[in-house]
């Protein structure tokens, strides 16, 4: 079917479209749905690209409030710009790690994402939208600097005037001169899982009664969960919970945490507890483990996954090298060092690993706000870390409980807690993150409380593959002890500013292991809130959340 188009260009004026990051640009809906708002942002896009004519380009996104609106944008304007073939998902669902996959399979120019993460949708809520360029990755900065630069100065866009597409079925139509795919959204994704983890050894395991249960939280892993986990896996029926994408997520935040996930939290910590407890967030992309009443740090998950990789088919050959955030604990470390392999230290930004995985000088990757992922794609990927838990624990025979405490015999444990507080005053934020500054240098070789100051700095980061320097990334207040507390403004809201304050304690003792997390953090926790003013400058006596 042809829909009969002509293309129109509208005039408009330059807007506030706010500096995109890795994360893309994010707002309320109803930013969004203003008279050109949307389009001028897409338009800024495709004007900050050369050589796409004639190309394809991939679109999805999480199924959130004004996901099809703006599918159907897109494509209108896709074709205008002179793209030769758009792959839309099915009803414009894409995870965002099976957009990284269909980008790389199918050799697209790039892709059009459409999700604001784990923050929550409806008509009142978030919505975003950000470019992932040919290798599957989110734009560099370059990219994203143009785009920002074009949104200030945009004066027209290009659009047909067309009857909207049906993406609903699966085949092809034409927009236009250009080729609308409509494809199964999950079937690139679950064939490349196939190819990274023994599916045969997980049947087996869930054959021999291993029960779990999957989060999907209203959200958009739903669907490939359902497929992989309890269709080809084997997995009984209703292991998969709040598996339809919802647009307002059923009213779930679809953050997977400790404190958005209870329901499943209460399942995992219950009387009748399954074996394997796992959640993922609004697009798919970061993840959540538990064992039988037992979490997993994000840390400690990359950290295990790392030691055992090679059980999995995909990893068989070793790891190549180990990427963290700088804000993730440095329990991976320890891995890579008894593994003979590095571990890369970055700013948070899934770009950073991008040109790591690229050059070949990472395979695993992870971020301690609940992202894991490896070289198969270019974002970080929740369903793929279940995947690979249930591998190691197949491959092994050991729960994930005693997988954790097997690894913290052998490294240690380390200690770790991140808390948020959300929605702080902006002015404030900022303020308690100069003050940090100003008093650093004057704190080495200080004792505050029970630790003794080795230093201050502002995190600094500079690529081992293309040079580029990234300043300003975290304040890192470190001890001689080797504690850590970092700070970090976080960008992920669309309300006020969120300070992160990450707290890390490494303890060898094997008798100390069980200690509860915030007890054996609260003198650091005592000293991060002196040393940065929390209370004073923010108004806050207690985060928003603990993780």
């Amino acid at each position: 079917m042809t829909a009969v188009a002509t293309s129109r260009t509208v005039d408009t004026t330059p807007f506030d479209g706010q500096k995109p990051g890795t994360s893309g640009l994010r707002k309320k809906v109803k930013a969004f749905a203003q008279p050109h708002y949307l389009e001028n942002f897409v338009q800024s896009i495709f004007d900050s690209l050369d050589g796409f004519a004639g190309q394809a380009l991939v679109v999805g996104g999480d199924g959130r409030y004004y996901n099809r609106t703006a599918v159907q944008v897109i494509l209108k304007m896709a074709a205008a710009a002179g793209f030769g073939r758009v792959l839309v998902g099915q009803g414009g669902i894409l995870s965002t790690p099976a957009a990284s996959c269909v980008i790389r399979k199918r050799k697209a120019f790039g892709g059009i994402i459409l999700s604001a993460s784990h923050n929550p949708g409806g008509p009142d809520e978030d919505f975003g939208i950000k470019y992932n360029i040919g290798a599957g990755g989110p734009a560099p900065e370059a990219v994203t600097e143009a785009i920002h630069a074009r949104t200030k100065t945009i004066a027209q866009y290009h659009i047909l005037d067309a009857a909207d597409v049906d993406i609903d079925t699966l085949g092809e139509s034409r927009l236009g001169a250009m080729v609308v795919e409509v494809i199964d959204p999950v079937a690139d994704y679950a064939a490349l899982m196939e190819t990274l983890f023994d599916f045969a050894a997980i049947r087996r395991l869930f054959d021999g009664g291993f029960r779990m249960r999957f989060d999907a939280m209203g959200a958009v892993t739903g669907p490939y969960a359902t497929e992989i986990l309890e269709n080809r896996l084997g997995a009984a029926p209703g292991t998969v919970i709040n598996g339809t994408p919802l647009e307002d997520f059923g009213g779930h935040h679809p953050d997977p945490n400790l404190v958005h996930a209870k329901e499943l939290v209460d399942e995992l910590f219950g009387p009748d507890a399954p074996d394997l407890g796992a959640a993922s967030d609004g697009d798919g992309d970061r993840n959540m483990i538990l064992g039988r009443n037992f979490y997993v740090t994000p840390s400690d998950s990359l950290a295990v996954l790392s030691e055992h990789a090679t059980v999995c088919p995909g990893y068989a050959g070793g790891l190549k090298g180990i990427a963290r955030s700088m804000p993730t604990s440095r329990a991976p470390d320890r891995v890579a060092a008894a593994l003979g392999i590095p571990c890369w230290e970055t700013p948070t930004g899934w770009k950073f690993f991008g040109t790591l995985l690229d050059a070949g000088k990472a395979t695993l990757c992870g971020e301690e706000s609940f992202g894991t992922g490896s070289d198969h794609v270019r974002e970080k990927d929740g369903l793929w870390a279940v995947l690979m838990w249930l591998n190691v624990v197949a491959a092994t025979g050991k729960s994930v409980e005693t997988l954790v405490r097997a690894h913290w015999a052998r490294f240690g444990r380390t200690v770790y807690s991140r808390h948020d507080y959300e929605g702080v005053d902006s002015d404030a934020a900022n303020g308690l993150v100069e003050h940090l500054r100003a008093i650093g240098p004057g704190l080495a070789g200080k004792t505050v409380g029970p630790y003794t100051v080795e230093g201050l700095d502002d995190f600094a980061y500079t690529d081992p593959v293309d040079g580029s320097v990234s300043t300003h990334q975290g304040i890192r207040l470190m001890f001689t002890d080797g504690s850590r507390v970092v700070f970090r403004l976080s960008g992920t809201g669309t309300s006020g500013a969120t300070l992160r304050v990450y707290l890390e304690q490494y303890e060898p003792d094997p008798a100390r292991h069980d200690i509860d997390t915030q007890e054996a953090l609260a003198p650091l926790i005592a000293v991060a809130g002196a040393v940065a003013e929390i209370a004073a400058r923010t108004g806050r006596t207690e985060p928003t959340v603990i993780t």
